[in-house]
């Protein structure tokens, strides 16, 4: 019985990952990159981040197992601010092996106290189906393997090309960010074989649309700051609302808690433990039906940031003519 409810969620998942498609972090301040590629070169410093995310630990085989590696920097071209990013996503559920891999380039602007970017993103996306050992219990209405022509059989390994624009404004205090991902909405098509034809079915890239935003809030207390965040993710037929609370003390060390809505309750911490190098750690608290078959997901995140050259005010010297 509980082999058949596994196989069930799992397919519950994979229907919701078709429409939904996208990448779920619950520490998404430090995965803009990703998602936006106005956000390239903002803060005038190279940033190297990774993020390493197991949901639903302990329910069983196949469930979703991510890793995000993000890289992003400022240069200046023709006196101009200009920022790159690349973001590299593998995402592992089930008997799917997927890896996308974008490259993302911004124009900075300054405008009032902060500055705009406003990206673009290229992106090629690689969807690999290992050999699968699908499950199909026995009883009334159920189809036998082989003879579903919307499953797909054998090994599957399909690339298209993808698209991704943004705008993303920051001061010292605030960051806004909008963007919209899968521009193109190209699809991904697979083969299955029954046993009178082969048939093709295809997985369609839904565009979605994400708004990001942040505040940095002085406390009386100069150590302390409070940082509330929230982000939005929309296909136009599902949406993710995450809003987070974070306490920072010493710009060194943070706590704070996410409410998912209708979703989760993620707590996370972290902390600077070397100048540039932090370490976060959170922990999603299933508020769903799934929570008595699962134990929460676990997600570390790490990242390195550091500036590679410190402009010199231009000086001045006397001749020695004019002495």
């Amino acid at each position: 019985m509980k082999r058949i409810f596994q196989v069930f969620c799992l397919l519950i998942i994979i229907t919701n990952l078709s429409a939904q498609q996208e990448r779920q972090i619950s520490q998404f301040m430090f995965d803009q990159i990703s998602i936006n590629p106005g956000y390239a070169g903002s803060y005038d410093m190279i940033t190297a981040s990774a993020l390493l995310r197991q949901q639903w630990f302990g329910f069983g085989d196949g469930t979703p197992r991510d890793l995000v590696l993000n890289l992003d920097a400022p240069f200046k071209l023709f006196k101009k601010n200009h920022g790159v990013g690349l973001s590299i996503f593998s995402d592992n559920i089930g008997f799917n092996e997927d890896i996308n891999l974008s490259l993302s380039y911004a124009y900075q602007i300054n405008l009032g106290d902060g500055r705009l970017g406003i990206g673009l993103g290229v992106g090629f996306l690689n969807r690999k189906l290992s050999d699968p050992e699908w499950y199909i219990p026995d009883g009334p209405g159920h189809v036998p393997f082989g003879s579903d022509a919307t499953i797909p059989s054998g090994k599957q390994n399909e690339f298209i090309v993808d698209m991704s624009a943004g705008i993303f404004y920051k001061t010292d205090e605030l960051y806004i960010g909008v963007s919209s991902t899968h521009l193109l909405e190209d699809e991904f098509i697979y083969e299955a074989e029954t046993a009178s034809s082969t048939t093709r079915s295809n997985d369609q890239m839904i565009r979605h649309y994400y708004v990001t935003a942040g505040y940095n809030l002085q406390m009386s207390n100069p150590a302390f700051e409070f940082m509330p965040a929230i982000l939005i993710e929309s296909d136009g037929a599902t949406s993710r609302i995450d809003l987070n609370s974070t306490f920072r003390y010493n710009k060194k060390i943070w706590a704070g808690v996410s409410y998912r809505v209708g979703s989760a309750i993620v707590g996370m911490a972290g902390l600077e433990i070397l100048n540039g190098v932090r370490i976060g750690y959170s922990y999603d608290f299933e508020t769903t039906d799934l929570m008595n078959h699962q134990s929460g997901s676990h997600e570390i995140m790490i990242s390195y940031s550091f500036k590679v050259g410190v402009e010199k005010a231009a000086q001045k010297y006397k001749s020695i003519r004019f002495l």
